[in-house]
């Protein structure tokens, strides 16, 4: 599941749009079906338990730890909290922008005005994360995707939203709706940067979703989140995620007073990618400290094993009137799991018949199942099915053998 999930080409004239409308418009107006293997993690992140592994503590309020290729809950705590996303809120931004690129919408050397706002509110006066964007200049979309993924510029933000949307609020309510088809269902935004607003807020869990999301869908534009920096106007700016030195490819870090310290990241190792979001800490040294534990967690003390083999037997069961005895069991694919690291000998193995077996018994017939457990917690069952046919005995055999059985009984039964 590493690779990109691509969305499915839309048929000619899907995505048609009454003329005269904006590009806002156009965009709140799509309402495309969501993506499979989106639907599958956003069921897998509510339903599925998280791995039972050595003890796990962090001094962050919330957090959440996602392996990527399979969506299992390594770790959690307080994923369904509202809180409010800092700079997080750019990753939704950053979506919407490079689903109009994809879309057709804008192009990525188009060129937006710098205006009163974006410059008063999200500019050097303001304080805040910022691009340097000089006032009535023309930035090209390119530069302001750069700006806001490793400046975490807001003025970028307000540029972006006011060049593809007509306004914040128009982009914000864009935002919205591309929240909902992707399958984000705790979160509402209310402006592009993220800066505080009482009625915008976001969960863990949504965000780990919006990050895969934007990692599977956008294999072009996802290794922009690594880059360490990026100068505009003459001025050098580093990416603020503590993780990209120790590992990780992406993605946003945040910080306002109200929402604390908080990171989205990912890192892949020897195959496997985690993702993880974590919010509330009290500094950037504890967040820096804390998602790094948080990482090296879910990439150290975990592994994936082979359990079954496809077609490999894993066992036999009896089979009556047969040919032959006994009969293989196979599983139809391989069974992979992600457990903790060290965990598999505390795994059993039981196989369940469905009941007697009698011939005859086709190729592929399913016979049952075997049960992996954990004490007395199942992991997984899997069917299982015949390896090969097995023919009913013919009538004159079934006869002697029940004859040479009878005389078997009766020589023992004499002294």
């Amino acid at each position: 599941m590493i690779e990109a999930a691509k969305r499915p080409a839309e048929k000619s004239g899907a995505l048609a749009i009454a003329v005269g409308q904006t590009r806002a418009e156009q965009m709140a107006h799509r309402a495309r079906s969501l993506p499979a293997l989106l639907v599958m993690l956003a069921f897998a992140l509510v339903t599925l338990l998280p791995l039972r592994a050595f003890a796990f503590e962090t001094t962050a309020p919330t957090a959440l730890l996602v392996d990527f290729s399979t969506d299992r809950v390594l770790y959690e705590k307080n994923v369904d909290e509202r809180i409010a996303p800092a700079s997080l809120a750019k990753l939704m931004t950053l979506a919407v922008i490079f689903d109009a690129l994809r879309q057709g919408t804008v192009e990525r050397n188009d060129r937006f005005t710098v205006s009163e706002k974006a410059w008063r509110e999200g500019g050097a006066e303001s304080g805040g994360s910022t691009m340097f964007l000089p006032l009535k200049s023309e930035v090209s979309l390119d530069d302001l995707i750069k700006g806001i993924i490793i400046q975490s510029g807001n003025d970028a933000t307000i540029v972006a939203a006011e060049g593809i949307a007509g306004s914040v609020e128009a982009f914000a309510k864009t935002m919205n709706a591309e929240a909902r088809r992707i399958g984000l269902t705790n979160s509402h935004f209310t402006n592009p940067h993220g800066l505080p607003d009482p009625e915008q807020y976001v969960t863990a869990r949504d965000l780990v979703l919006l990050a895969a999301y934007l990692i599977r869908e956008f294999p072009d534009e996802y290794p922009l989140f690594a880059e360490e920096s990026f100068t505009f106007n003459g001025i050098k700016q580093q990416n603020r995620n503590p993780l990209l030195r120790v590992g990780a490819d992406g993605l946003k870090t945040g910080h306002t007073a109200r929402a604390g310290f908080g990171l989205v990241a990912s890192a892949e190792r020897d195959g496997r990618r985690v993702m993880l979001a974590m919010s509330g800490m009290q500094s950037a040294d504890e967040r820096a400290s804390e998602t790094r534990r948080l990482m090296e967690y879910g990439l150290q003390d975990f592994e994936e094993v082979v359990l079954i083999k496809a077609g490999e037997p894993v066992g036999e069961m009896p089979v009556s009137d047969g040919v032959v005895d006994t009969v293989s069991l196979v599983a139809d694919s391989e069974l992979r799991l992600l457990v903790p690291r060290g965990s598999l000998a505390d795994m059993t193995r039981t196989i369940i018949d469905n009941g007697p077996v009698v011939a005859p018994v086709a190729e592929g017939q399913r016979l049952g199942w075997i049960r992996f457990s954990r004490g007395d917690e199942t992991v997984r069952d899997v069917p299982l099915h015949a390896a090969k046919p097995v023919a009913r005995m013919s009538f004159l055999r079934r006869i002697g053998e029940t004859i040479a059985g009878h005389l078997t009984w009766r020589s023992a039964k004499e002294p």
